[in-house]
């Protein structure tokens, strides 16, 4: 009488620890997979089509700076524009699509707090911890005369954030208080405050324009209207907010960046409560949100998923 003893091994199918995934036994026999060269294939063009999709890749560097890059603005008339400030008080303007740098502004004492771009795109304007509000030409200089400012606002306090009216010659700055300027005037044409020791940024809204909102250190989000005497609205979040951006097609649709490493989107009717919150950040401390970058991203997204879809499909 024969009897056949089955063998098995320990090591192929025995965890090492409880942690680990349990091994299940699989019968490579190709008559009874079929159709398993064709799902391998489709599972690896998905992935590498995915992989595709969620690529970052790394496009160039823009050196020159000698100290740490504080803030930027865009160009709104050119999107191969771009302006830096630095710790040390420079401000360089870029060149995106060569990737050099045509000027070299040394426009304030510290660090350079905010920029922006006025709407006739002549000029631009710079705040610092010198207390200054400079407005400088976007045109450089001819041969053999020095980098002067246009225009210099003395503050009485430093300036942390400022923001240009979409398209009126005035400009909002915000420190201890909140400023309305205006370029042909030295002194702020109103100031708005709130009890609050300081804000760290400001922005006009760019549909409804008499309309703006800042973020304050005691975790505030603060709205203003610049044709009233005092603030609107006040809503008052867990933890503070770093920057505020509005919605381009929905006036009454903003977007906050706390410090708990989410975004909060609030409508201005129903200050309440967030109807949106976005999670996915970790440990970020300052966070710099764009809602045209955001919204070409989703489309750019949703687009490749539709594609994708229909290739599988």
């Amino acid at each position: 009488m024969k009897i056949k003893v089955l063998s098995r091994n320990p090591d192929d199918y025995a965890r090492e620890t409880k942690r680990d995934i349990q091994r299940l036994p699989r019968n490579y026999d190709p008559s009874l997979h079929p159709f398993e060269a064709a799902r391998e294939y489709t599972r690896a063009l998905n992935a590498t089509k995915l992989e595709r999709v969620f690529a970052k890749p790394f496009v160039g560097a823009l050196d020159g700076h000698r100290d740490g890059v504080n803030c930027m603005a865009k160009h709104p008339g050119s999107l191969s524009t771009l302006l830096t400030g630095a710790c040390d008080g420079e401000i360089k303007i870029w060149n995106l699509a060569s990737r050099d740098c045509r000027r070299t502004i040394q426009a304030h004492t510290g660090f350079v707090r905010g920029m922006c771009v006025t709407p006739d795109h002549s000029n631009f304007l710079s705040i610092g911890d010198d207390k200054t509000v400079k407005m400088w030409s976007l045109t450089s200089p001819d041969d053999g005369e020095e980098e002067e400012p246009v225009h210099t606002i003395l503050g009485k306090n430093i300036f942390t954030g400022i923001d240009h009216h979409w398209k009126d010659p005035t400009f909002a700055t915000c420190g201890q208080t909140v400023d309305i300027w205006d370029h042909a005037r030295a002194e702020p044409l109103r100031s708005f405050s709130w009890g609050v020791d300081s804000l760290n940024c400001v922005r006009f809204n760019p549909i409804e324009k008499h309309y703006l909102a800042s973020c304050a250190a005691d975790r505030s989000i603060i709205l203003y209207d610049t044709r009233g005497s005092s603030p609107l609205r006040k809503v008052i979040l867990n933890m503070r907010s770093n920057v505020i951006a509005w919605n381009p097609m929905e006036a009454f649709v903003f977007t906050v960046a706390n410090e708990d490493h989410n975004l909060y989107s609030f409508d201005i009717r129903r200050l309440t409560s967030p109807f949106n919150i976005h999670m996915d950040h970790v440990n970020l401390h300052h966070m710099y949100i764009h809602y045209t970058l955001i919204l070409a991203y989703i489309l750019q997204l949703s687009r490749y998923i539709l594609h994708l879809k229909l290739s599988i499909q």
